[in-house]
């Protein structure tokens, strides 16, 4: 079985910073993407950023310049740094891999997700 732990949400004035962490476990092969994504209340789970096995990153446009995404391949994490916050971030951000428990076995897996909360 395959969990993925986030860590790190909040609330936290408006031009603040947050860091949020999420260590994938269990029974992992490989992890190709990893990614965060949001959900404001009443509003669809939407992509923030994603990051290749290689590094190679993707953001959505209104957090370019204030996000960034890493990982740890040999840790299994994956990171997000939150800068300039806005009250528009306020969601609940879900860390997201694709992982491969064998050669043939591949899905996605979501963690339980974690509250980000900007005052203005």
């Amino acid at each position: 079985q395959v969990q993925l732990v986030e860590s790190g949400g909040g609330l936290v004035q408006a031009g603040g910073s947050l860091r949020l962490s999420c260590a994938a476990s269990g029974s992992i092969f490989s992890i190709n993407d990893m990614g965060w994504y949001r959900q404001a209340p009443g509003k669809q789970r939407d992509l923030v950023a994603t990051i290749t096995s290689g590094g190679t990153t993707n953001y959505e446009d209104s957090v370019k310049g204030r996000f960034t995404i890493s990982r740890d391949n040999a840790r299994n994490t994956v990171s997000l740094q939150m800068n300039s916050l806005k009250p528009e971030d306020t969601a609940v951000y879900y860390c997201n891999a694709r992982i491969r428990t064998s050669l043939v076995a591949r899905n996605d897996y979501w963690g339980q997700g974690t509250q980000v909360t900007v005052a203005s």
